[in-house]
Parts: structure tokens; C-alpha cells; sequence
């Protein structure tokens, strides 16, 4: 028996040295770029959560990298062990102020960075850490029955810690952003002072049965495309464009991502969702990657998530929003909730969950209680009468009629 349990003990440490042999280090041009890539995605995300534009959105998660080898931070000075980091809150939340319009707030927040040290609250800022966070806040007003979602408020960029090998930027930012969605288009920007930062037109197509649309049929087959525009500060402009489509029932999709900067493929992806509620989610990635030297090559991946853990490895999603990580595996522990007339699905849902579809279904097609009561004896037990929920009627034999 111990035998046995010394051989698992051999057999893990033989698989963890051989994911680190495997792992690149995380560059510091990744890590300098985090904050543009995270105010980006928020934003992002946001869109995808005010396609309904009320009821209610709640996000929690955080990476978890176990190796202080797993991914180690390449620099001037060499490679060194420690631990990239990620840890992400988000909330929304609306409420009818007068019929068909709402009134809400959301915040997003992230925490991103490497650190010496695997840390939730307390870092320990070692010479070669970078930590910031970016902060996302603003207003929301729907109004559903002309189905218009206007929103603004500012993006808050923070540095908490700095090492001497990065470059120098400035400790706070502060950015404004707006979104306005009809129907089922979207325009959304951002701006630092008088300079724009980026836009933003989505078109989601597609039909969803969680925002009143049809749950079946031709129209949840149309595409949702997606067009970006970032104004970089040391790069020339980029522009993207992504395609997303429904294969099958809902459940099979297929993504593309195009940089039209340089007219190349960016990324794909086929993703597989065991549910349209999106609870459950397995996908496989290919990435075009760019190396220094000019040559090119494509990055295969893929991830598995599960409504507590999601599991990934080269996922094109990780590589980009996670300071490139690559050859290693990735364990993420990340929740999130929507809920919308009483609903619940994960963002980017087109259904809601099996068990309060059931549910909603139940209730809609339950026969209506009949206000008015009537009892009408047989002629041997005497005089008809009739019950009525705004009093008694009684009728003697002999037709005289009495009132209430």
C-alpha cells in the first residue's frame, strides 16, 4: 500500500516537471500590456451583459498556478520563479423605477500581475513584481418596452507596485466610456481625456430565448459579428473583426477572429456547450502567433469549464488575457450568475437553466383558478343556487329572486 501511494507521488511529480519543462515564461512586454488588454475585455464583457439591459449579473474568479516554475517571468537579469496572477469581481444589478424602464449599476473589478509569491490580499512585491488593477463603474437605463439600453460612467486604471525592469507609466488613469444598445445592435467607446481609446459595434443577431426571443428555428442561426478598433499609443491603429455562429441546436458553435490591420487570421475556436444556459462549456482553440524574428506559428489549445472550475491549456482566451501563458496547465476557480425575470444563466447564455425552464414553463401553462364558484345540487335536494366572488345569488323555485 505505501508502495503504491509512493508510485502516485512519483507519477504527479514526473507530470508537474514535465508541464514546467514544457511552459514558456511570461515576457514583461505581456505584463506591461495587461492593463490595456483588461480595461478591453471588461468592457467587452459588459456588452455582452446589457444585451438585456436589466435584471441582474454576478462574477467571481481567480487563477490558480500551484509551480512557482510554472510560470516564471522572463527578464534582462534572466528567468525567475513565481506566480502570474489574476483575480476578478464583477456585478450588476437593476431595478423597474416606472413600467418598462430600469434603472442600474455595475462594477467591475480585476487584479492582475506577477508576484513572487502566490497571494489572494497580500503580495509581497518582490524586485521583479508588477501588480494593478483596473476598475470599471457607470449607470444603466433600459428601457425594455422600446428595447434601448443606454449606459456611461469611468474606467480606473491603478498601479499598486512597479519593479525597476518595466517601463515607466503613469500610477493612475482614468478613463470615460459609453454603451448604447437598440435591439440588437451595440455601440460602445472609451477615452482617455480627449483622446478616443477604443470602439466598439457588435451586431448580435442571433436569436435568444432568455431576451424574448425565439428558442428554435431559422433566426437563432443568423450570426453575431463583432467589430473593434483600438488607438494605440506606440502601435498603429488595429482593427478586428470576429464572427460568431451557431452550428448546431444552440449548442455547437464556431468562432473566428480576423485582424484586418494586417489582413491575417487572429484565432478560432469551436466550442461545444452541453447546455444553451452555458453552465458547462468545452472548446479547442488555434492562435496565430507572431515571434520576433518574423516567423509565425499557430498555438493549438483548449479548455474545459464547469460552474466552479474551468481547466485550460494553451486556451486562445489564456494566451491573450493571461500575459501569454503557454505549455502549462491552468486551473481557474470562477462562478458567475445571471438572472433576468427570473431566470438564471451564465453570460453569453441563449437559454436559461434546465431546472427554471421547467419551472417558468409550469407556471405559464397551469390552468387559471376560476373566480367564480358554482354549486348546482340535483333537483331532489331542493332550489338552485349559484356562489359568486362578489357575493351570494340565490334563486327560489317559484322564480322569486332575492338580492345580495
Amino acid at each position: 500500500m505505501k508502495s503504491i501511494r509512493c508510485l502516485k507521488v512519483l507519477l504527479v511529480f514526473l507530470w508537474a516537471s514535465s508541464l514546467n519543462a514544457l511552459a514558456d515564461p511570461v515576457s514583461i512586454e505581456n505584463l506591461a500590456s495587461g492593463g490595456a488588454k483588461t480595461r478591453d475585455l471588461q468592457m467587452s464583457e459588459m456588452g455582452e451583459v446589457l444585451l438585456g439591459g436589466r435584471g441582474g449579473f454576478f462574477d467571481l474568479g481567480f487563477y490558480y498556478t500551484p509551480a512557482p516554475s510554472q510560470l516564471k517571468l522572463q527578464s534582462p537579469y534572466g528567468e525567475h520563479e513565481g506566480f502570474a496572477f489574476k483575480h476578478h469581481l464583477a456585478g450588476f444589478g437593476s431595478g423597474e423605477i416606472a413600467k418598462d424602464k430600469h434603472l442600474g449599476f455595475l462594477l467591475w473589478f480585476e487584479r492582475s500581475g506577477w508576484d513572487g509569491e502566490d497571494f489572494i490580499l497580500f503580495p509581497s512585491y518582490n524586485d521583479f513584481a508588477v501588480s494593478r488593477s483596473v476598475t470599471t463603474w457607470g449607470l444603466v437605463f433600459t428601457e425594455s418596452g422600446l428595447n434601448v439600453t443606454a449606459a456611461a460612467g469611468m474606467q480606473h486604471q491603478n498601479l499598486e507596485f512597479v519593479g525597476d525592469i518595466y517601463p515607466s507609466e503613469s500610477d493612475s488613469l482614468v478613463y470615460s466610456w459609453a454603451h448604447l444598445r437598440f435591439k440588437r445592435v451595440s455601440v460602445q467607446g472609451s477615452a482617455y481625456k480627449t483622446d478616443w481609446r477604443h470602439a466598439r459595434v457588435s451586431l448580435d443577431l442571433e436569436s435568444r430565448e432568455i431576451y424574448g426571443g425565439a428558442g428554435s428555428g431559422i433566426t437563432t442561426y443568423l450570426p453575431n459579428v463583432d467589430l473593434a478598433i483600438f488607438n494605440r499609443e506606440d502601435d498603429d491603429d488595429s482593427l478586428t473583426v470576429s464572427w460568431e455562429q451557431n452550428l448546431y441546436n444552440q449548442q455547437w458553435y464556431g468562432e473566428v477572429v480576423f485582424d484586418v490591420s494586417n489582413g491575417k487570421f487572429h484565432s478560432g475556436a469551436l466550442k461545444f456547450y452541453p447546455d444553451a444556459s452555458r453552465m458547462m462549456a468545452f472548446e479547442a482553440t488555434c492562435l496565430r502567433r507572431e515571434k520576433k524574428n518574423g516567423h509565425e506559428d499557430y498555438l493549438w489549445g483548449g479548455a474545459l469549464e464547469f460552474p466552479f472550475l474551468r481547466f485550460a491549456y494553451n486556451a486562445a482566451y489564456d494566451y491573450e488575457n493571461f500575459f501569454g501563458a503557454k505549455g502549462t496547465f491552468l486551473v481557474e476557480v470562477q462562478f458567475n450568475i445571471g438572472t433576468i425575470d427570473n431566470m438564471l444563466f451564465s453570460r453569453g447564455a441563449r437559454k436559461s437553466a434546465p431546472m427554471e425552464t421547467i419551472k417558468l414553463q409550469n407556471k405559464k401553462n397551469a390552468p387559471q383558478e376560476d373566480k367564480t364558484m358554482s354549486l348546482t345540487p340535483s333537483s331532489t335536494d331542493g332550489p338552485s343556487k349559484t356562489l359568486e366572488a362578489k357575493g351570494v345569488r340565490y334563486e327560489k323555485a317559484n322564480g322569486a329572486k332575492g338580492g345580495n
